[in-house]
This record gives structure tokens, C-alpha cells and sequence, in this order.
């Protein structure tokens, strides 16, 4: 009989997946959220590193997918590229579930940071992710998926759009709750001055139609009015994205994005923790900042 099959729903377990394209910061925040929660916080936490090609971690993962596969392992034995032994690896994962659910059971009483490959495919279209932490909820996990973005990618429209594009469809397919992230904030404060709009423009997603007139100015957008118009329509349409500005060196940004992850996953509301009021009342705080349009910790 599998380790699923096995295990019963005796309590419930938090955490949040870090997931985004490559370059976007998840290890470095993974590492970082890790000391503050535990540190700051008094949080019992541990990180799982589920990503196969993750040779620069910045702490000790208590689960390691690397102990089961490997890119490098895979591309040498299968004569597969990096984006090829990738997919691979997760789908591998995937089929040896068994082996992750019987590494997690042994962590007690802990809250999960997962720290995840940087192939968007895995998130847009691919399924073995899904399937894991839908594997994962369906035996009492209660996960957010913490979708990081460059916010470099603010500066020009038809880079910001395809951010959307890509948090709504990650959205879609991974089905979990979900906080959209702009990462690396401080250096959006240093460019602020170069953006077209200010920043409440991108952390709410306000009226696209003003970007919309940006596209169909723009050297290599403008002959595609009518897919600009469409794509703007589909993103109005669903009214799912927006962002949260992080600073990994800020603890307050941290403890900004902590709220409302907390409040996605349910640890807010969960019995595993003693709630102090002091708690309480941070995610209160936290709810405050979120909604305010941008926080003067950035700017």
C-alpha cells in the first residue's frame, strides 16, 4: 500500500510554493522568508527544495528533490536539453510521490516553504505540478502559491502585459491560492521615474486602456492593434491580477506579503499555531498595507 494511501487527515499542514520564471528571485526569497519567519516570527519553518537544477541554495533545505533526481543526471543519461531533463525531473517527481510524501510526513508541526524550478512552462500548460499539490491538498496541505515577477518588467508595456498574461494563466492552471509578486521593489524605486505610469498603475492593474494606447504607439506593437485590444480584453475580462511589491531586504516588506499569504493558505485561522494577539493583529496591519497603493517603506 502507498504512503497516500496510508496517510489519514490527522491535522492540517500550511505553506507557500515559490514559483516564477527564472531570474525572478525565488531561492533568494525562499532563504530570506525562511530567517524571518523563524527568527522574527518564532514561526517553526522548513524549506523543501523541489527544484532538480538548484546548485546555489542559500539554506538548508529539509527535503531535497535532488536526492531523487537530478537535470544534470538526466540530461547524461537521456541525452535530453536543460528545458527537456527539466520537465523530465517533475514529471519523475510526480510518479514517485510516494517518495516526497513519505520525506514530508517526517517534518512535524512545521510551516512549508517550497522552492520551485524556473521553467514557466511547468506553471502555464505542463500538469506534473499541479498534480503534486493537488496530490498534496486533497491529504490536508493548505498551500498559496507565491507567483514571483522582475518588476523590471514594468517598464515597458508589452513586457508588463505578458506579465499578466503569464500570472493569469498560472493562476488558471495551478489552481491553488495565489499571491502575484513584484520582486526586487528597490529597484523599481530607483527607475521609478522612468515607468509610464505611477505605481499603483501595475500593483492594481487600473484601466488597461491607457496601456493599450501605449501598445499600439509602440515600434513593434503597433501593427497588432486588434490582438492588443484582445489581449487587453481577456485580462479585464477575468479581473484576477494584481500585485504585491516585495523587497527581500525590507522586513517590512516581508511582513507585508507574509499577511497575505497567510490569509490565502488559511494559517491565519489555523489550529496548529497558538494565536497570540500581537499576531492577530500584524495580519490586520498587513491587510491595511496591502490595499494602500504603494507602501513608503519602497517609496
Amino acid at each position: 500500500m502507498s504512503v497516500a494511501k496510508r496517510t489519514k487527515v490527522a491535522e492540517n499542514f500550511f505553506g507557500q510554493v515559490s514559483i516564477g520564471p527564472p531570474g525572478s528571485g525565488k531561492t533568494t526569497y525562499c532563504g530570506k522568508v525562511y530567517d524571518f519567519y523563524k527568527d522574527k516570527l518564532n514561526r517553526k519553518v522548513e524549506v523543501v527544495n523541489l527544484d532538480p537544477a538548484n546548485e546555489n541554495m542559500n539554506y538548508n533545505p529539509a527535503i531535497d528533490v535532488m536526492k531523487l533526481v537530478t537535470v544534470k543526471d538526466v540530461m547524461d543519461s537521456l541525452n535530453l536539453g536543460p528545458n527537456g531533463a527539466l520537465m523530465y525531473c517533475m514529471e519523475y517527481l510526480e510518479e514517485n510521490f510516494d517518495w516526497l510524501l513519505s520525506q514530508l510526513v517526517q517534518i512535524k508541526n512545521s510551516y512549508l516553504i517550497f522552492d520551485m524550478p524556473g521553467q514557466v512552462e511547468l506553471y502555464t500548460h505542463h500538469n506534473s505540478i499541479k498534480n503534486i499539490f493537488g496530490k498534496l491538498e486533497k491529504i490536508g496541505y493548505h498551500l498559496c502559491a507565491v507567483h514571483m515577477v522582475d518588476s523590471h518588467y514594468c517598464s515597458d508595456p508589452a513586457k508588463f502585459i505578458s506579465t499578466l498574461l503569464l500570472s493569469l494563466s498560472t493562476m488558471m492552471q495551478i489552481g491553488l491560492p495565489h499571491v502575484n509578486v513584484l520582486s526586487k521593489a528597490d529597484l523599481l524605486k530607483k527607475n521609478s521615474d522612468k515607468l509610464d505610469f505611477n505605481i499603483d498603475f501595475y500593483t492594481d492593474v487600473l484601466n488597461l486602456d491607457y496601456l493599450l494606447d501605449l501598445l499600439d504607439d509602440g515600434p513593434l506593437t503597433k501593427k497588432y492593434k486588434k490582438l492588443n485590444a484582445a489581449l487587453i480584453e481577456l485580462i479585464q475580462d477575468y479581473s484576477l491580477v494584481c500585485f504585491i511589491l516585495l523587497d527581500v531586504k525590507s522586513e517590512k516588506s516581508l511582513l507585508n506579503l507574509k499577511s497575505a499569504v497567510d490569509k490565502a493558505n488559511g494559517y491565519i485561522y489555523g489550529s496548529g499555531e497558538e494565536r497570540s494577539i500581537q499576531a492577530l493583529l500584524s495580519c490586520a496591519v498587513g491587510s491595511r498595507t496591502e490595499s494602500e497603493r504603494y507602501d513608503t517603506d519602497f517609496f
